[in-house]
């Protein structure tokens, strides 16, 4: 289905207003042509939730990945508040507030908790500003507090998902993106983890983009979504909508 195609439902697609962030027809090729992404464009407007939806080798950590400059797009573009950032650097978007919780975490497990959070804030220079996010992030999430001393590797895992979070709200991000938080942790943390992030979201009104294998969870989450299918955006809407869609009943809700 294309981006100007109608939400499964019917109604408008998009809230009116600016976009924060604009992906038009991006294509990423690995190695001997292999096509991760075939054109695919979406948009997210300033504090809205929206979650990628889509199978194992779909396309969704490429697609993050190229919106954080961490992959380079064959075609097409990646724009933020209108600006073209395709030629900008991994670490100049994290200073344009652009933010990826990536899929694993990649903590530094051999530092402490603290540690990893004040490398989370290395784009920002003003000792002030670091000491209001991490006392922003230790409201959200109290257990790093009193871990604050402890290595990152010791960690269990719902414990390690929430510092790579409060990690990349370090930065003082106005896009956060998140692939696959609720992976290896137990069910009851990943409640835990959801309702942060709703928290995060109803408080300070962030941006967020999340990938998440929870369907449910996620479009619970979200305001909208997207599914994606090799490489391609094959659906897209409000979340009830996808909810109740055939595709994304069948396909990843188990009805």
């Amino acid at each position: 289905m294309p981006p100007s195609s109608p939400p499964p439902g019917g109604g408008s697609l998009l809230p009116t207003g600016e976009s924060l962030l604009t992906v038009r027809d991006v294509h990423v090729a690995y190695g001997a042509g292999v096509r991760a992404l075939q054109g695919v464009s979406l948009r997210v407007q300033p504090g809205e939730v929206v979650a990628l939806i889509g199978a194992n080798g779909a396309g969704k950590t490429t697609l993050l990945k190229a919106i954080a400059g961490l992959v380079q797009p064959q075609a097409g573009e990646v724009i933020l508040d209108g600006r073209p950032i395709s030629a900008v650097d991994a670490s100049d978007r994290v200073k344009l507030g652009v933010a990826l919780v990536p899929e694993g975490r990649r903590l530094f497990s051999r530092l402490s908790v603290a540690e990893n959070l004040r490398l989370g804030s290395y784009s920002n220079g003003d000792p002030a500003h670091r000491r209001e996010m991490l006392e922003r992030v230790e409201a959200l999430f109290p257990v790093l507090r009193e871990r604050a001393g402890q290595r990152a590797g010791t960690l269990s895992g719902g414990e390690a998902q929430m510092l790579a979070i409060a990690r990349a709200l370090m930065s003082r991000p106005r896009f956060l993106m998140l692939d696959e938080p609720s992976l290896g942790i137990m069910p009851r943390l990943v409640d835990q983890v959801m309702d942060s992030l709703r928290r995060l979201h109803e408080r300070e009104g962030l941006t967020m983009f999340l990938v998440e294998q929870n369907v449910a969870a996620a479009l619970d989450l979200a305001d909208r979504g997207y599914v994606l299918q090799t490489g391609r955006v094959v659906l897209e809407g409000r979340s009830a909508a996808l909810r109740d869609s055939d595709l994304v009943r069948k396909a990843y809700l188990g009805m």
